[in-house]
């Protein structure tokens, strides 16, 4: 009875994982993120992390900002807003126009490497006095808000 528990439990847990990636992107697994960190960077404007390409589709991709959304509203509004005013953390507004989606994805998800060795990271953190904690967002999760925050800039 013990083993059926936990074979169930097991079994549970596997079946709520994430999708993988689709439409042609394709990301790292996240456990290999220490050691593309690591690595050179050939182009310093995508940040530090396991994302290295980005595959934006216009139109955007619906279900995707309505996730982002659901993700920005519980971990994400209490320091940041959508509009260009700073509160804890900088505001969003048109954060996909100056910044790469790599970059964006890679801030979302190594934010503790970024924070130590990205320089435009560095500059933020001392425009904002206070670092911004780790969420432990998965990669699937931070394309979702990222595609949140290509439609608050006004992509459609």
């Amino acid at each position: 009875m013990k083993y059926l528990f936990i074979f169930t439990i097991t079994a549970l847990l596997f079946s709520c994982a994430p999708d993988k990636p689709q439409n042609g992107e394709e990301y790292p697994d996240q456990s290999s993120t220490k050691s593309a960190v690591e690595d050179i960077i050939s182009d310093p404007t995508k940040g530090l992390g396991a994302v290295k390409n980005v595959t934006l589709k216009t139109p955007l991709e619906l279900d995707r900002v309505g996730r982002g959304l659901a993700i920005y509203e519980m971990k994400c509004g209490a320091c940041h807003k959508l509009t260009d005013q700073r509160i804890v953390g900088p505001g969003w507004k048109d954060v996909t126009k100056n910044r790469k989606p790599e970059w964006i994805m890679n801030m979302i998800t190594n934010v503790d490497v970024m924070l130590e060795k990205d320089p435009e990271a560095q500059k933020l953190l001392e425009l904002c006095l206070m670092r911004m904690p780790n969420q432990n967002m998965s990669i699937g999760d931070a394309r979702d808000v990222l595609e949140f925050m290509r439609q608050n800039d006004g992509e459609k």
